[in-house]
């Protein structure tokens, strides 16, 4: 028997895919060498991949499962009891006996970072650990093994925010797009959104992108956000929150959690993609990944006490129509 069928969730938010103990060395004085050894105060960790959005999802205020396989060692019990400790629920970890979590060493300097991965992936499938039913809004890295349970999501009621993930062949074949289709919404940066569409130009490639999602928002870093929803005709185009980028790790789960987030409590397009834009921006500008995400009350007065990064007039949503919608988070089972 299939056990997926007694695994269910009634969660706000589904988060499912791969795992990782996240350690991050942010602020560097300078890159890292052969040779040399770089210090800096802005070290920590955190459950990562995944678990970026789950943690982001759960501090805005909605109730969040996730899903993904754990191993037996220590850092997968560090990484799950920081999960349980944000409310997260856990009932849909699936315990692999001789495997370890990969670990990432995420290294950020000058407003760029790169990753050191060590280990092998999850050596279950997503689609073994995906639930058949549950949740309203879910987000997982797609490919051909989870288009069927994608394709479906929209008669189950459920809204899909999905990733197709970096192409390490360089290839970027826009096949590979066909693992989106039944999906919400797509939310690539802008280098994967021009690569996959061939064009030149983020505003076109979020209008080619909407053709296939009703909701694409291709993100441009320094230079803000494109959105086009294809249900309803609307495109924006929003600039960014300006802040001191500290550590980027994780910065585009932490959109894309924002964004699910608003698309539950009904923002119009633009406060979506400005609420994202600012969860990130506030996320970048601290050290530690995703632990560096705020929670729905510290909104408002980082707002106050930063009033060069964003006109407060685009912000006004933040103290009204939000947490009238948002009851606040609700403690998952673990």
């Amino acid at each position: 028997m299939d056990d997926r069928t007694h695994r269910s969730t009634d969660a706000d938010v589904l988060v499912a895919g791969q795992l990782f103990f996240d350690a991050v060395f942010a602020d560097l004085p300078q890159a890292p060498v052969p040779g040399q050894e770089v210090w800096t105060p802005h070290f920590g960790w955190t459950p990562g991949g995944i678990a970026n959005f789950a943690i982001a999802a759960a501090r805005l205020g909605a109730s969040t499962d996730v899903c993904a396989a754990v191993g037996d060692d220590d850092l997968s019990g560090l990484c799950r009891a920081a999960l349980v400790r944000e409310g997260i629920g856990t009932a849909l970890l699936r315990e692999v006996a001789g495997w370890a979590l990969p670990v990432s060493a995420c290294i950020d300097h000058d407003g760029d970072r790169a990753i050191v991965t060590g280990g092998t992936p999850a050596p279950l499938a997503l689609p073994d650990l995906l639930p058949p039913t549950g949740g309203r809004v879910a987000a997982l890295h797609v490919d051909a093994s989870t288009a069927e349970w994608v394709r479906g999501s929209a008669d189950r009621g459920l809204r899909v925010f999905a990733d197709v993930g970096w192409d390490p062949t360089g290839a970027w074949d826009p096949a590979l797009l066909d693992a989106i289709d039944g999906a919400y919404a797509f939310t690539p940066n802008a280098h994967e959104a021009l690569a996959y569409t061939r064009t030149d130009d983020p505003v076109r490639a979020a209008r080619l992108l909407a053709e296939r999602v009703p909701l694409a928002v291709v993100t441009l870093g320094a230079d803000g956000v494109v959105a086009v929803d294809s249900s309803t005709g609307e495109q924006v185009v929003v600039p960014p929150v300006r802040v001191r980028a500290v550590d980027s790790t994780g910065a585009g789960d932490v959109f894309c959690a924002a964004l699910a987030v608003g698309t539950l409590a009904e923002l119009p397009l633009r406060e979506r993609i400005d609420l994202a834009a600012l969860v990130a921006a506030i996320t970048v500008s601290r050290p530690g990944g995703a632990a560096g995400a705020p929670r729905r009350a510290e909104l408002a007065p980082w707002l106050a006490a930063n009033p060069a990064a964003a006109d407060p007039d685009r912000y006004g949503f933040v103290t009204t129509s939000l947490p009238s919608v948002l009851a606040g988070p609700a403690i998952r089972t673990p």
